[in-house]
């Protein structure tokens, strides 16, 4: 029988966690954050380089858009491996899942890498590609959410902006390793040499990367939320798929449309960003007579950003923490709002242009990646977080966000407006901007359905003997 599903489940003592489990499991989600994002992220940088002529030569003007199609494919199953993946952390555990999705992106991503070209196996290439994506995308809709549990329940909720922040931190660090790989093959390989073999390299990388990922994954214990969960109300770890769906519509509704809109203005900006900006600068700009840029530059200005935004990430999250989460995700809405389409517009200005319109667009991801991590799992109870959270994400990212390179791309090719970018980043801060205030605010709060949780860093020291023993009732000092 499935117990009533009010958040508000009872807690009557604090739980401490040990400082150093919390620095182990934010490493570990941090780490393999890494790994994962490295993977997902090269085929980003790649497309714009060189895959677009190993696995499309024939397709002219189209070939962009088809690879852009292929890297859109992985978000078409992102969903499913949501909805398997998500409920299953809620039932299994969070640790288990999240060893399995950073094994399976690792071992597609190798695969990638050994895709014989379009020239030497004909249409059979690309499809192959178009599946290993797909598996990609399947283990994507578990690992992001994943991670996202994981450090939430771990976190003391008075520091759970500052370590959600990480795991954000860990997702930049992985997109600007692949793009920083593939601007050094660029700078070094001749062109024949990149499309013949140098774009493989990336790609084999991902093993040893992917193992240091399963390694400290395999070593974690549960979070304090699951086991609370497990010890107080077994029967909510065994909920079928169905009862979540029910659930979540008949409870969390409202929460589920707020994350939603979160979801979309964020990664809107990210992958209009990370994916279609290179494209843009490096291909169609000069292919309507405006000032681009060089493939190797592009890549180059895009790694510069994501350095200055690693630079300044976990202090924005921990200022969260001292002034809540909405401040800062209306701050990125607004920019959103207001600069979208002059970030784009700067982009056809010359280099200086570029440098400034990807520094805005750089500055409404920053407020939208340090601060979004710690406010989606704080929406709901943890017997649904992974699971609600898995469908959520995938679904809205699926749609709304993964497409956005695609959709854009072909709307610039269909209507020669290149404006398009900027429109897309508008309507992703006017959502935003409505989620943000319909967002209750969450900073300094427990977790739905689990105990405050505090370090045991965060203790006053105990009181000792003369003889250094600590003193669990010390005794009352003597009156004068």
């Amino acid at each position: 029988m499935i117990m009533n599903p009010d958040p508000r489940a009872s807690v009557d003592q604090v739980a401490v966690v040990d400082a150093q489990t919390i620095r182990r499991a934010t490493t570990a989600a941090t780490l393999g954050n890494v790994a994962e994002w490295y993977d997902f992220g090269i085929y980003s940088y790649l497309a714009a380089i060189a895959l677009d002529r190993v696995f499309f030569p024939d397709a002219g003007e189209w070939a962009a858009v088809f690879t852009l199609g292929t890297f859109a494919a992985a978000f078409l199953v992102r969903p499913l491996g949501g909805l398997i993946l998500g409920p299953l952390g809620d039932r299994i555990g969070r640790t288990r899942v999240l060893s399995a999705t950073v094994l399976l992106m690792a071992m597609a991503t190798a695969l990638l890498g050994l895709v014989p070209s379009y020239g030497a196996i004909g249409i059979a290439a690309p499809l192959i590609v178009l599946f290993i994506r797909m598996l990609q995308g399947f283990s994507a809709g578990g690992e992001y959410t994943g991670a996202l549990t994981l450090v939430a329940e771990y976190a003391p909720d008075r520091r759970r902006g500052f370590l959600g922040s990480w795991l954000e931190f860990g997702t930049l660090v992985g997109y600007t390793l692949g793009a920083g790989i593939c601007t050094i093959l660029v700078a070094v390989l001749p062109a024949d040499d990149l499309l013949t073999w140098g774009w493989r390299l990336p790609f084999m990388l991902a093993i040893p990367v992917g193992i240091t990922g399963i390694y400290l994954r395999m070593r974690l214990e549960e979070t304090p939320a699951f086991r609370q969960l497990i010890e107080r109300s077994p029967a909510m770890a065994t909920m079928s798929l169905r009862r979540v769906f029910q659930i979540l519509v008949n409870h969390y509704r409202s929460a589920a449309l707020i994350a939603g809109g979160l979801i979309v203005a964020w990664n809107v900006t990210n992958y209009v960003l990370t994916n279609y900006v290179p494209t843009y600068l490096a291909g169609t700009l000069p292919a309507y007579g405006k000032s681009g840029t060089s493939e190797a530059l592009s890549t180059t200005l895009q790694v510069t950003v994501m350095l200055a935004m690693l630079c300044v990430i976990v202090f924005v999250g921990k200022l969260s923490d001292r002034i809540g989460r909405k401040p800062i995700l209306i701050t990125g809405s607004v920019s959103l709002l207001l600069l979208g389409l002059p970030s784009v517009w700067l982009l056809r200005a010359g280099l200086t242009g570029q440098v400034l319109g990807l520094l805005i667009m750089g500055f409404a991801l920053l407020c939208f990646a340090a601060v979004t991590p710690s406010t989606l799992p704080a929406l709901f109870p943890t017997f649904i977080r992974y699971g609600s959270l898995a469908i959520i994400f995938n679904f809205f990212v699926s749609v709304f966000a993964g497409t956005a390179p695609t959709v854009i791309g072909v709307a610039v090719t269909t209507t020669g407006n290149l404006d398009w970018p900027g429109y897309y980043l508008i309507g992703a801060g006017a959502i935003g901007l409505v989620s943000a205030f319909f967002l209750k605010e969450s900073a300094g709060q427990p977790l739905a359905g689990a105990a405050p949780l505090t370090s045991s860093a965060d203790l006053p020291a105990p009181k000792l003997s003369k003889d250094g023993v600590p003193l669990e009732n010390p005794p009352a000092r003597p009156r004068r």
